[in-house]
C-alpha cells in the first residue's frame, strides 16, 4: 500500500479525469499552481485539510467519499447496470429519465446554450430550478434528477454519465471556453431537442426558468440557489429532497396554493 499522500494523489487524479478536469482547472479551484497539483496527484505534496474542503465542495462530492470511494455515488444507466454488487450508494436512472434529461438539456442548449455565462455551472441550476419548480406546481417529475448540495450549489448527480453519453453519440460537443479569465465548461447542441417528449406543461416551466434566471452568471445563480429552502434545509453534501419544495417562499415558491393541482 501507499502512503496516504500517495493514495490522496491517486484518488484526486481519479476523480479529475473521470469529471473531465484538467490540472490547470484543479489548480483555479485551489488557488495554487499547476506543478503543485501534479505534486500531489504523484503523492510528492499532501492537501491541506482546508483545500481538501474547498476541493471536494468545488467538485460536487463529500470529503468522505473523496477519501474512500466506497462512500461515492455510483451512476448506473439502465442501458448500463451490469447486475454486480458494488459497495457504493448507487442511483440507477430509468431510459424513460435518461431520455427526458436529455431532451431538456438539448432545448436548454438551444436557447441559452451559446451565451457566454452559460457553462456547466450555470446548466446546473437551471436544471434544478426546472425539475423543482415542475414538481412543486404539479407534484410530479419532469426529470427527477438527483441533486446533492455543495458549496456551488445543487448539482445533478447523473449529469455527468449522461453528457459522456450524449458526446459519445454526437448528440452535444463540449467546449472549454473563459468567462472572465475563469474556465468554463460549455455545451453546445448537435441535434435539434426532440419536443414530442416533452409536455406543453413541461415546455412551459423550462421557458419560465430561462427566463427567470438563465440572464444570471455562475456566482449569481449559484448564490441565489443557496437562498432557495430545498437547499437550505440540507445537509452539506446530502441529496435534496423534493418534497422540501412546499416549504419555499417568495420569490421561489411557482405556485398559487389556493388553485388546485391542474
Amino acid at each position: 500500500m501507499g502512503s496516504f499522500n500517495e493514495n490522496l494523489g491517486g484518488r484526486l487524479r481519479e476523480i479529475r479525469q473521470a469529471r473531465g478536469l484538467s490540472q490547470e482547472q484543479i489548480a483555479e479551484m485551489l488557488n495554487i499552481k499547476r506543478s503543485t497539483v501534479s505534486q500531489i496527484e504523484s503523492g510528492k505534496r499532501g492537501l491541506a485539510a482546508r483545500e481538501l474542503s474547498s476541493l471536494a465542495d468545488a467538485i460536487g462530492i463529500s470529503i468522505d467519499s473523496f477519501i474512500d470511494p466506497s462512500k461515492e455515488i455510483n451512476v448506473m444507466l439502465e442501458a448500463q447496470a451490469t447486475g454486480h454488487a458494488k459497495e457504493q450508494i448507487r442511483i440507477n436512472v430509468p431510459q424513460k429519465n435518461v431520455r427526458k434529461f436529455k431532451e431538456v438539456l438539448l432545448y436548454l442548449l438551444e436557447q441559452v446554450g451559446s451565451r457566454p455565462s452559460v457553462g456547466e455551472t450555470v446548466l446546473y441550476k437551471l436544471l434544478y430550478f426546472v425539475d423543482f419548480d415542475f414538481y412543486e406546481k404539479y407534484e410530479e417529475q419532469l426529470i427527477g434528477a438527483t441533486y446533492i448540495k455543495n458549496q456551488f450549489g445543487p448539482t445533478p448527480v447523473e449529469f455527468g454519465e449522461i453528457v459522456k453519453q450524449m458526446i459519445q453519440d454526437e448528440e452535444i460537443e463540449k467546449v472549454e471556453s473563459k468567462y472572465y479569465n475563469h474556465h468554463q465548461k460549455k455545451y453546445l447542441p448537435r441535434r435539434e431537442a426532440d419536443l414530442e417528449v416533452l409536455k406543453a406543461s413541461e415546455i412551459k416551466t423550462i421557458d419560465d426558468v430561462i427566463c427567470r434566471l438563465a440572464h444570471m452568471d455562475a456566482a449569481t445563480i449559484s448564490s441565489y440557489s443557496h437562498k432557495d429552502i430545498p437547499w437550505l434545509t440540507t445537509e452539506k453534501n446530502g441529496i435534496i429532497n423534493y418534497e422540501s419544495v412546499f416549504y419555499r417562499n417568495a420569490p421561489y415558491s411557482q405556485r398559487n396554493y389556493d388553485e388546485p393541482v391542474q
